[in-house]
């Protein structure tokens, strides 16, 4: 079984994972209703995409 010869210090560990963080995701405005939505996403309530109809609207 492989062993470190040395500890690894914190500062080295905490470098390592300075990459690990969530980042959060990014809302738009829909421009018709105003509501928040994902960018690159069908609205799935008025089932538009890039203000074309996709799908049906629900409801």
């Amino acid at each position: 079984m492989a062993v470190p010869k040395r500890k690894t210090s914190k500062a080295r560990r905490d470098k390592r994972r300075s990459h690990h963080a969530l980042t959060a995701t990014n809302w738009v405005e829909d421009a018709q209703t105003g509501e928040a939505v994902r960018p690159h996403h069908i609205d799935l309530k008025s089932g538009t995409y890039k203000g074309r109809q996709v799908l049906k609207a629900r409801g």
